[in-house]
């Protein structure tokens, strides 16, 4: 057993000072209780040893010299209390702080292996030997092997003295001089500790009530212990009236600690608990030996503290009670939730669904359990992981300064020994005389030197000792960060399923709902409509026990600042929510991989110091998805690489020029401008409302660009493009993002009047799906579906307002450094992904339809970067090239020619009489 003598220090002012008191170590718990004496039942407090760390210090050179051997030692809480001990000799400060670490070291150890064990199996011990153990090697390695070699090779070899162990029970406390050992925190525990030691019964044969020369064990009860303390009980009851105010009751203890080697052993926290009911409940009168004051005083504070303990009792009862209350109340609902179902289902629905919606239910409520479990030791961890972390800061710096100090210890001895050999040198060429002094002299320094040598050597014990602390910490610190690790993986994947779950079951409510125009009112249909609304309406404070289904709360805006879900229709509400849950399974799911982001982190890190440069690497990053924090990092750069020779070619200020003269001035396309800015994107947040902080700055890059191109100006289509970028980039980082797509991207009559360039890519667009995707292309044709219809706007604003958000910016992200043939890959890619859904379509109509939102069901980015850049090559930006070179002469000729028939039919209908009289007012008046 460790156990022994040491002195805490303790009191405030003038008390203050070092107390003797018992200490005892418990390995269950791995606390470090102290008592007064070890013949005490009741310890006075514990040290949390699990989660404490350890320090001392090198005596002064004063205290060393005066022969003063004891050692003082810190236990550092996670609170932040430092507890002072203090050992008789340096020896056995240093027994004590290496079993503390070897202790604490075994029980983390056991911790950690007891949850890996109980994770892998219910029955961990099956798996201790044969061929099972072979397979699961993991369970027998330690899991801390190099750091255990570590340990054993900066362990100091020590030994106790006749003050630590069992043995030290025999022999008297250590006294300090003018030491106040009595505590005034812990009155209570003292006078109850006094008064026990006054029971009634033979002093020779009464034992220690704490400790024994070999094992520390509870015993039960004998019926003879059993039936007198009955009789006392009984007795105190009828004398307990004539008594009052002669008498006070003491401890009779109806047990004894003896060694039992058959008998279960209980933790030190039970033998403490059963002294404290025996002590209350099993007690005889003896008589009182002071005064009366003393006697009054003596009955109050045994009143005092009895009152304290029923307290406790109480508290302890209470919150019993309202755990179980809470649950009979969780029973209540649950049971009468499927009386309800039971009574109001079983009439109009199939009974294979009522399974599903109660199997679905089960899994729901299992699952928050899970959660709300998960979520808990997920907070302690942290803490622990901070604690931890906090410890090992402070153990660093004061490793540094004993570093520095030993540095500094050194140089003396180097001084030293040069002036020893400078003094032997001289002692050969001197007198007798002077031989003597220098003799005197020399014996002095040895001396020195020899204490210096004892100095060196206790600063090397130290520093070895502070190493392996700060070893050990790091080892637990990494367990519990893995196991923080853990956790955050299994919460993150039961959220998903979780997401997975409330998305099908709104789905299932969904298609139960019967259609509104159907007269029948039938419980069924009430139940299932009470549902919908339950899970369409966001969680709140008033009656939440009338709603069957709580619905996992889904955020208002995206990190983009669109909005999730739709405010005006019920039924796109309940799409757009179950595609939210969707997105958020999907992402969750991905996190749970190796993330993207430590890629860039160190990308970024390695161009820290030069210039971003076009390369595979940085090509392979962006198309995988720039990280919503490096962004607009990236946006910039790209940007500035495409219109480098523009900006170097004008003048400082040229926004803000351009600007100035644009509010100045009169311009034709600020009053299309100003009618389009709250049509731009009416879902984001950002541009809602004429003062959302989106529409100035939005207003002032279309006002400079139009300056800047007058031959565009401005068109429909702009303004979204404008949008996407102030997302990310300052206005004239999206002014300059603007001339990119629209001056070096895009061919030169993209956006003009005409959209000539846009008509042109939907005709190579078309060759491209007779390429790549001639299956599709052919049922497009058979059934006489214009896709253009639906893809022309992909183009023109590069699939904003097309796509769920994610998907819309990993587009941009490789748009803004690749170019325009991005825009191909995605559109082909979007085609494929639900290629065999269209092919199932029968019906010009029903396909038609379906083009038209079955964008806004694709939400898996990965599968469809995967589709676009992998399935899709090869993808030659030469071969788009010269497409859009003969499609635009086809389409230069067609509008020639529908410009001559025009022209020609305006002359025929001026010379023809009887034409002109079919001319409307309108075109007589223009």
């Amino acid at each position: 057993k460790l156990c022994g003598y040491l002195q805490k220090l303790s009191g405030k002012g003038p008390l203050r000072g070092f107390r003797s008191r018992w200490f005892v170590f418990d390995p269950r718990r791995c606390y470090l209780y102290y008592f007064k004496g070890p013949q005490e039942a009741l310890p006075l407090g514990h040290l949390d040893i699990a989660s404490a760390c350890f320090s001392y210090h090198q005596p002064e050179a004063g205290a060393a010299a005066a022969g003063d051997e004891a050692a003082a030692f810190e236990v550092h809480s996670p609170s932040g209390a430092v507890t002072v001990l203090k050992a008789a000799t340096r020896q056995d400060m240093t027994y004590w702080l290496q079993e503390l670490q070897q202790k604490r070291w075994e029980y983390c150890n056991n911790l950690d292996a007891a949850k890996r064990d109980s994770r892998t199996s219910p029955t961990p011990s099956d798996f201790s030997k044969g061929l099972v153990a072979k397979d699961n090697p993991g369970s027998i390695l330690s899991q801390n092997a190099s750091a255990e070699r570590a340990r054993n090779i900066l362990a100091v070899e020590t030994s106790p003295t006749d003050l630590v162990g069992e043995q030290a029970a025999s022999q008297p406390a250590p006294v300090q001089p003018s030491a106040i050992n009595f505590s005034l925190k812990q009155w209570s525990t003292e006078i109850k500790n006094s008064m026990s030691s006054l029971r009634k019964g033979n002093n020779e044969n009464r034992k220690s009530v704490f400790y024994t020369t070999e094992e520390w064990e509870l015993l039960d009860p004998t019926p003879k212990d059993l039936e007198d303390s009955m009789a006392l009980e009984e007795k105190r009851k009828h004398l307990a009236e004539g008594s009052k105010g002669r008498r006070l009751t003491s401890s009779a203890f109806p047990f004894d600690f003896g060694r039992i080697p058959h008998k279960t052993r209980r933790p030190l926290k039970d033998m403490i608990g059963s002294s404290k009911n025996r002590n209350s409940s099993d007690s005889s009168p003896t008589e009182w030996c002071s005064g009366n004051g003393n006697k009054l005083v003596s009955e109050l504070q045994l009143k005092y503290q009895s009152q304290q303990e029923e307290l406790e009792k109480l508290k302890k009862d209470l919150l019993s009670q309202k755990e179980l209350v809470r649950l009979l109340q969780q029973t209540v609902r649950s049971s009468q939730y499927d009386k309800y179902f039971a009574s109001r289902l079983c009439e109009g629905v199939p009974k294979d669904k009522l399974e599903l919606l109660h199997q679905k239910d089960d899994q729901i409520l299992g699952l928050n359990n899970q959660l709300e479990k998960l979520n808990l030791e997920k907070d302690s961890l942290q803490q622990e992981v901070k604690n931890l972390k906090c410890k090992v800061g402070e153990l660093n710096e004061r490793l540094g300064m004993l570093m520095e100090t030993i540095q500094a210890k050194d140089e003396v001895i180097m001084k030293l020994s040069r002036q020893l050999s400078e003094c032997e040198d001289n002692t050969a060429s001197q007198s007798g005389a002077v031989n003597s002094s220098v003799v005197t002299c020399t014996n002095k320094e040895l001396q020195e030197l020899d204490r210096l040598k004892d100095n060196l050597q206790g600063y090397k014990t130290q520093n070895k000792f502070l190493n392996k602390e700060i070893l050990e910490l790091s080892a637990l610190r990494r367990n519990a960060e893995a196991r923080e690790r853990e956790w955050q993986a299994k919460y993150t994947s039961l959220e998903a399923k979780l997401c997975q779950i409330e998305s099908k079951y709104l789905i299932l409510l969904q298609e139960m709902k019967t259609p509104v125009c159907s007269e029948e009112q039938s419980p069924a249909r009430e139940v299932i409509t009470q549902l919908l609304e339950d899970a369409l309406k966001a969680e709140t404070s008033e009656q939440p026990e009338q709603a069957f289904f709580k619905p996992h709360l889904v955020s208002e805006y995206d990190i983009y600042g669109f909005q999730t879900v739709p405010e005006d229709d019920d039924e796109e509400k309940l799409v757009a929510k179950s595609r939210a849950l969707d997105l958020r399974s999907l992402s969750l799911s991905e996190n749970r991989e190796i993330s993207t982001g430590v890629k860039w982190e160190n990308y970024l890190a390695s161009t820290m110091n030069r210039e971003m440069m076009r390369c595979v690497e940085l090509k392979n990053l962006i198309r995988s998805g720039i990280p919503h924090e490096h962004r607009s990092k990236i946006w910039k750069w790209c940007v500035n690489l495409h219109v480098k020779k523009f900006k170097d070619s004008t003048v400082p200020g040229y926004f803000q020029t351009l600007l100035h003269n644009a509010l100045e001035k009169q311009n034709p396309a600020s009053k299309q401008i100003e009618l389009d800015l709250l049509r731009t994107l009416p879902n984001n947040k950002h541009y809602s409302s004429p003062t959302s902080e989106g529409i100035q700055k939005l207003r002032n890059v279309l006002l400079a660009f139009s300056w800047r191109n007058p031959d565009i100006g401005y068109c429909q289509g702009l303004n979204r493009l404008v949008a996407i970028a102030l997302l990310y980039l300052e206005q004239e980082d999206a002014f300059w993002c603007l001339v990119t797509i629209v001056e070096v991207f895009m061919p030169r009559d993209y956006y003009t009047k005409t959209l000539l360039g846009s008509q042109v890519d939907q005709r190579v667009f078309k060759d491209l799906m007779s390429e790549k995707l001639p299956r599709l292309h052919a049922h497009f044709e058979q059934y006489k579906v214009d896709y253009t219809l639906i893809t022309f706007n992909w183009f023109l604003v590069v699939f904003v307002d097309s796509v769920v958000s994610d998907i819309l910016f990993k587009i941009w992200d490789s748009f803004l450094y690749e170019g325009p043939k991005v825009i191909f890959r995605f559109a082909l890619a979007l085609f494929k992904y639900k290629e065999e859904e269209i092919l199932k379509l029968q019906d010009s109509m029903s396909i038609f339809k379906y083009l038209r939102y079955f964008t806004r069901t694709i939400l898996d980015a990965r599968k469809l970067t995967a589709i676009a850049f992998g399935d899709l090559n090869p993808f030659p930006l030469r071969q788009i090239r010269n497409r859009r070179t003969y499609h635009l002469e086809k389409v230069r000729l067609e509008l020639t020619e529908l410009e001559a028939i025009r022209e020609d039919f305006l002359r025929e209908r001026e010379t023809c009489v009887e034409k002109r009289d079919l001319i409307s007012d309108d075109e007589e008046d223009s």
